[in-house]
């Protein structure tokens, strides 16, 4: 008899500690979820370009990127994107309190070059390190992502996350807005770009739902409002190429712009024809090993991929059980905690090289995050790597690699 009423009170408690977990997971009262503050979010299934073991490639058992120097360490609050303008100058950055800074030489150090946004304040706009202590403030000061020099007027175009597509002249300061919508859908997320030889400008537009201090809410979700754009430099008009992307990110024109390609889609590299029978369409460039954020092409027209983490397993899993997602999205588990579970346990560092056809050339890595830490691009000039990161507080550079 005392048996079955233990057992009996072992179903009660059970049954017990069941609702509470589905009345937290249904109402938040605690109010940690990293989900809370959107109370239409919705997640989703995202298609994995291969099987499991078939993304398991490409890995750098030198740890290579170990070998990188760090540079200029918290100088420059999430150096995004790096650029050397016509006469070789630089590099120029944008970091995460909204300026565009430029490299002057060891004499005199890093200088502002130019701001993106009109409403900047000294105060709100002061800049903090890490990078992540300026996201509350990115909508107020800017926050330039995508940097690309017009080769023959010396302009520089910028891609700002809050305030569109913008350039600035040689002389710098405060940008000019060239665009901040498409086909009447306001841009979002603008993110990265490239100019072909007719000054129009394609770039990427990350989310029409979340702007990028909700970052991390794209990811979650894998929501697909994402889109490639182009600016005609002769019309002014912005028009859609592609729709319908998750987080579409860097974006880089072929040496011979007859196409560019654009990372979107959970590690997959797309091509998109400008020029040939096939143009106007889009294929598959490449099955990255991880996650893409900037493109840039070397000068032999090979493509460098900054990858900001390797896929991992728990990522994988998840990606085709959006219901499973939303609960563990539900728990009281901080969005910081939830995003380095999804990058693997640790940041760490990871870039790509493919050929002008797609075929993987070669990986380079610190698995273990030493040195090199969240990817975000790679730039390279005379033989040397440059390796910037939207998260760390640093540039690295890598020679004889």
């Amino acid at each position: 008899m005392s048996e079955m009423r233990g057992m009996v009170d072992a179903r009660t408690i059970c049954g017990l500690l069941f609702l509470l977990l589905a009345f937290y997971l249904a109402l938040d009262p605690l109010h940690y979820s990293p989900i809370y503050d959107f109370p239409d979010f919705r997640t989703y299934s995202i298609e994995q370009p291969g099987t499991w073991k078939e993304l398991q490639f490409g890995w750098d058992k030198q740890n290579r990127l170990q070998g990188a120097e760090i540079k200029f360490l918290n100088q420059l609050a999430g150096p995004e994107c790096l650029a050397f303008d016509p006469q070789g100058r630089g590099p120029y950055t944008g970091t995460g309190d909204g300026r565009i800074m430029r490299w002057d030489g060891p004499e005199n150090g890093w200088a502002e070059f130019a701001y993106t946004s009109p409403n900047r304040s000294l105060e709100i706009c002061e800049p903090k390190v890490p990078a992540v202590a300026n996201i509350q403030y990115e909508y107020i000061c800017g926050r330039p992502l995508g940097l690309r020099f017009n080769k023959r007027t010396g302009y520089l175009y910028i891609a700002d996350a809050y305030f569109g597509l913008l350039y600035v002249g040689p002389e710098g300061g405060l940008a000019t807005p060239l665009t901040s919508e498409a086909e009447g859908v306001p841009l979002r997320f603008a993110n990265d770009l490239d100019i072909d030889d007719d000054d129009n400008i394609y770039f990427t537009d990350s989310s029409h739902k979340y702007q990028r201090r909700h970052f991390l809410q794209i990811i979650f979700s894998t929501e697909r409002s994402g889109r490639v754009l182009k600016f005609d430099a002769k019309t002014k008009q912005t028009k859609v190429l592609v729709q319908g992307l998750h987080f579409p990110n860097g974006l880089s024109l072929s040496k011979d712009k007859s196409f560019f390609v654009y990372a979107a889609d959970s590690g997959r590299l797309s091509r998109y024809w400008l020029k040939g029978p096939k143009a106007g369409t889009t294929d598959t460039f490449a099955i990255l090993p991880g996650f893409a954020d900037n493109v840039r092409i070397n000068e032999k027209g090979e493509f460098w991929v900054a990858l900001h983490c390797r896929r991992n397993a728990l990522t994988y899993f998840l990606g085709a059980r959006p219901g499973l997602r939303m609960l563990l999205l539900r728990l009281p588990i901080s969005a910081e905690q939830q995003y380095m579970g999804m990058v693997g346990g640790k940041v760490h560092g990871i870039i790509a090289k493919y050929s002008s056809d797609g075929e993987l050339l070669d990986v380079l890595e610190d698995t273990e995050g030493k040195v090199v830490k969240a990817v975000s691009h790679v730039e390279e000039k005379d033989g040397r790597l440059w390796i910037g990161s939207v998260l760390m507080p640093y540039i690295a550079t890598l020679d004889n690699y």
